[in-house]
């Protein structure tokens, strides 16, 4: 029991965390009345919302490939199977493992160094938190017109400002080591030398070369505006996938509303939990919609409802590009030779 402890904590913290954040975004409501609601939606809406939603899927791969090609021109019709491999990855294990299983299919597939293709995801990651970011300052204002709960205002005001200036700080290294990767190079390697064993040193350093060719795309300010834009371009249309599914309802919100949403949400997801997002995605949203005077149950009902169309059709299509992969669900069975270098 203690070895089984010990091997899944992890995923049993996130279990617990997922299920105190659902006990608190449905405490008080009628499940019944959730269920009811839910039936009585009008599903032929979701059509559109999985189609936009694919959509953006595909400028992911389109904005991978392109931060991938200093080291590799890979067609984006190839990058789609594997982003949808690690957006399934994301959905089903625990600590966003598909990451890195993205970057361990890459290499499979092109064979990209996978320390050079997870320093790409990371770069991917940062403008999306700097977009989410964006949305809520954007649309903040509005919301401070809307409602009249100061204290709703005040708590994403907050999350806003230290996002904001912790994406910033971030964003700014990764661009001077990108600028300056020489520099880059040997201070993370001054730190290998005085941190890490000498046996492990031989292994770090070519990791820490490959990783920091993987931010050759951020060297260029025109490489690094058309990653921002596409970035702005993917989370709008995952906000259209919101408001598509918010029309299977008897409510309406604005798009700059679904906006803020999409931002805070997704900031929030960043707080470990089960797989899949549980409990982190559903408070935050279902919050928001009742700061909007949307009726709870209907808040829980569409919130269920968008967290499951944006989690099932990705995550089986990632399952069909994953068999055919001839890849096993294992843990073991995907390593590469990089990996067990490490």
């Amino acid at each position: 029991m203690t070895k089984w402890l010990k091997k899944y904590w992890k995923f049993l913290l996130g279990v617990a965390i997922s299920a105190f954040f659902i006990f608190l975004a449905l405490s008080g409501q009628h499940l019944g009345e959730v269920w009811r609601t839910t039936r009585s939606a009008r599903f032929v809406w979701l059509i559109p919302g999985v189609a936009v939603y694919f959509l953006g899927v595909w400028m992911r791969a389109w904005r991978w490939q392109y931060l991938l090609r200093p080291l590799k021109n890979i067609p984006t019709r190839t990058m789609f199977p594997v982003v949808c491999i690690g957006y399934m990855g994301n959905n089903i294990y625990p600590a966003r493992a598909g990451e890195v299983l993205r970057a361990v299919v890459l290499k499979r597939r092109e064979d990209v160094p996978i320390s050079a293709s997870l320093a790409t995801v990371i770069v991917e990651r940062i403008f999306d938190g700097v977009v989410m970011l964006g949305f809520v300052f954007l649309n903040l204002p509005f919301l401070a017109s809307q409602i009249s709960d100061s204290t709703t205002v005040g708590w994403i005001q907050s999350l806003a400002l230290w996002g904001g200036a912790a994406f910033a700080i971030i964003l700014l290294v990764f661009l001077l080591a990108a600028m300056y990767p020489h520099i880059a190079e040997r201070r993370i390697n001054f730190f290998v030398d005085r941190l890490l064993p000498a046996r492990w040193r031989d292994k770090i350093y070519p990791i820490v070369t490959r990783f920091l060719s993987g931010l050759e795309s951020l060297r260029s300010p025109r490489d690094a505006l058309m990653v921002f834009f596409s970035s702005v371009i993917i989370w709008l249309l995952e906000t259209c996938t919101y408001w598509f599914v918010m029309h299977a309802f008897d409510f309406n919100v604005s798009f700059f509303a679904l906006m803020l949403m999409n931002g805070i949400v997704n900031l929030a997801t960043t707080i470990p939990a089960a797989p899949g997002y549980v409990g982190t995605f559903d408070l935050p949203f279902i919050t928001l919609l009742k700061a909007y005077n949307v009726p709870a149950e209907m808040a829980a009902s569409y919130t269920l409802l968008l967290h499951a169309t944006l989690w099932l059709p990705i995550t089986l299509l990632g399952a069909f590009y994953f068999a055919r992969e001839g890849l096993k669900w294992g843990t073991t069975e995907y390593r590469t030779p990089e990996e067990n270098t490490a």
